[in-house]
């Protein structure tokens, strides 16, 4: 028989995955007062983060150019909203272009945080108030995904960032999934790469939630506002580790298409032996990057 703080901990698993799919299907999952509590107390606490970070950044860009206070910032907010980051590997400081696979809104905070990378994101989210200010304190490099015709300028914009000696992350699924998938790497992504700038390293990183990966995971209809509130009244901490794994040199691969191929290898291969299972298919639709799921197999075996 199972004894009692093994079923209260049943009970409340049954009631996470509950929530987390009925918050996947675009249903709003209401939080209860206790949960309502956490989630102003840790809004309250990063209101306070930024108004002491903020003037200490801008007082010290009038002395000097690379300010650290952004990055402490979001290292500091990633411990409020309830993350413990450890990190194995050593992230490589400069000229060096990271390659992730991608779960949360959480992990820009964390990766952030952890090496003071700038990082690739949608032009939407530079329209965000607040939101798209806090990027460009952080150095984000914003691209359009429908402007074939601007390919070239966001290119460069990216050429311009590892020039000056910055970290740079890119996301190549496109979108966010559960921790148990990995969807197909878009090479256009890494465009910068092909030819790459001289000196220019790439090194994959794995990010891992482990058993919290598919609450913390936004995916499915939720809305960014739902899932940050969701995750932000969570009771507790969770551990997130990011693997900085071994860098390559993009020169030793011809073109993007093959710096992607073995930057998603190398990632495939270290989630599969975090999991201690093979990855399965993301089961939900994403227009942005024109994924479906593949059909479920209804012939007999």
């Amino acid at each position: 028989m199972a004894s009692a703080s093994t079923a209260k901990t049943e009970r409340r698993l049954a009631k996470y995955t509950a929530r987390r799919l009925a918050a996947a299907r675009g249903e709003t999952v209401p939080l209860s007062p206790a949960g309502w509590i956490r989630f102003v107390l840790r809004t309250l606490a990063i209101l306070l983060l930024l108004i002491v970070c903020v003037p200490l950044h801008y007082l010290y860009r009038v002395f000097a150019y690379g300010s650290p206070f952004p990055m402490l910032f979001l290292r500091y907010t990633a411990r409020i909203v309830g993350a413990r980051v450890k990190v194995v590997g050593t992230p490589l400081r400069r000229d060096v272009f990271f390659i992730a696979n991608h779960i949360s809104w959480v992990d820009i905070l964390s990766m952030a945080g952890a090496s003071g990378t700038a990082f690739v994101a949608k032009q939407e989210l530079s329209e965000v108030p607040v939101i798209g200010w806090l990027c460009r304190l952080n150095r984000t490099v914003f691209v359009k995904r429908e402007n074939r015709l601007g390919v070239a300028e966001q290119i460069n914009a990216l050429k311009e960032a590892l020039a000056d000696n910055w970290s740079v992350t890119v996301f190549p699924e496109g979108t966010v999934t559960d921790g148990h998938s990995l969807l197909p790497f878009k090479s256009s992504m890494i465009s910068v790469l092909d030819p790459p700038p001289p000196g220019v390293m790439v090194q994959p990183v794995v990010l891992d939630y482990g058993e919290n990966s598919e609450e913390i995971g936004w995916v499915g209809e939720e809305s960014g506002l739902h899932n940050a509130m969701r995750i932000m009244a969570r009771r507790g901490t969770f551990l997130l580790t990011l693997h900085y794994l071994e860098p390559f040199s993009p020169v030793e691969y011809r073109g993007r298409k093959a710096i992607s191929a073995k930057a998603r290898e190398e990632i495939e291969e270290r989630l599969v032996a975090n999991l201690g299972k093979p990855l399965r298919d993301f089961q939900h639709v994403v227009d942005a990057v024109r994924y479906r799921p593949k059909p479920a197999d209804t012939e007999a075996s």
